[in-house]
């Protein structure tokens, strides 16, 4: 192969390493790749008809974001944090999003206050929300969690939380934070932090994501245990 063919080759391997990525992401993060389960280099390449080199690319990436764990004697398998990981993980979550809502009062600009406001607006069109059956966010921009850390103009709390703890973060709000009520008081909830933080109020914006991460909490907890206890259920 000569040089210009490798410097070609190279991109389209990133692209594809990085549609794999996002892919198998999605699954995990949608429960499509359930919590503890076993994956494989061969099974994933016939599932997604891709050679390894972008699978294994992929799969660094996932590993990178703490989304798959390697085992040892096991192999890799998709990442189940214990109860006490997950209090855990949700305790972070509302010392550090709570305070980057603080600083976001103080911080935000008009256009990304406004941003906000658009983003609210086209997840009040999400058919799941209007259903009241979930409250599922893209990643990202598309994100409002994201958008507000984003806001806090902190660049320590943006790796923390957009890096560092993030795609493991939407993982189990996506998973168990949908039932009953609770996706449409998430989306009030949103737009009360906007409110606060529109105003400028950084102690009230501070206060109101700090119970709305705490709600949050207590829901993914319950319906957590919930699946524990009926995982428990079937192998006894």
């Amino acid at each position: 192969m000569s040089s210009a063919e490798t410097e070609t080759s190279i991109p389209e391997v990133r692209t594809l390493a990085e549609r794999v990525f996002q892919q198998l992401q999605d699954a995990i993060v949608r429960g499509e790749l359930a919590p503890g389960s076993k994956i494989t280099e061969p099974c994933l390449s016939k599932a997604y008809g891709i050679s390894r080199g972008p699978l294994r690319e992929a799969m660094r990436r996932l590993e990178a974001h703490r989304l798959i764990e390697r085992v040892p004697h096991v192999g890799a398998r998709v990442v189940k944090l214990s109860m006490k990981e997950l209090l855990e993980l949700f305790d972070v979550r509302e010392a550090l999003e709570s305070m980057a809502a603080r600083l976001a009062a103080e911080h935000m600009t008009a256009g990304e206050i406004a941003g906000l406001r658009e983003l609210l607006a086209m997840h009040e069109r999400q058919a799941d929300l209007k259903k009241g059956e979930a409250y599922f966010q893209r990643e990202g921009d598309l994100d409002f969690h994201y958008r507000i850390v984003q806001g806090s103009h902190n660049r320590m709390l943006v790796t923390l939380l957009c890096d560092d703890l993030y795609y493991l973060v939407r993982l189990y709000r996506t998973q168990f934070s949908a039932s009953g009520s609770r996706p449409q008081r998430a989306f009030v909830e949103h737009h009360r932090i906007v409110d606060a933080i529109e105003a400028g109020d950084a102690e009230l914006a501070e206060l109101l994501m700090r119970r709305h991460v705490s709600a949050s909490r207590a829901n993914v907890v319950d319906r957590y245990a919930a699946t524990l206890r009926q995982a428990a259920e079937t192998t006894a």
